[in-house]
């Protein structure tokens, strides 16, 4: 954990405030963590509904499940172990990339 040993105070008037309150609440962080990752020049995104969890955990069930039965195949020797191994990583690039699209902030130049 970072230690944060400087502090900044702001004055800020009500509407500004209360959009600071909003924008944090929409992206699920802090005021602080808010401001933090804008000074960094990061964008935070607004945090997704229970939808975009509950198909990251489908997705990842999917690709443990993939990989469990690669494990058992490829030890029976019933499929080709390495191409179904290459579509368990596949699809977990594929739940990387959602988690990019819908959580992680985009960088600011």
């Amino acid at each position: 954990m970072q230690i944060r040993d400087i502090k900044k105070q702001i004055w800020m008037n009500k509407t500004e405030a209360l959009s600071l309150a909003r924008k944090a609440k929409q992206a699920g962080l802090t005021e602080a963590a808010l401001v933090r990752s804008l000074v960094l020049s990061y964008e935070p995104k607004e945090k997704p509904d229970d939808r975009f969890y509950d198909v990251m955990w489908q997705l990842s069930a999917i690709s443990n499940s993939m990989n469990q039965i690669a494990r058992k195949a490829n030890a029976l020797g019933f499929i080709d172990a390495p191409e179904y191994e290459g579509q368990a990583r596949l699809l977990q690039q594929f739940q990387l990339e959602v988690r990019r699209y819908f959580i992680l902030p985009d960088k600011v130049l």
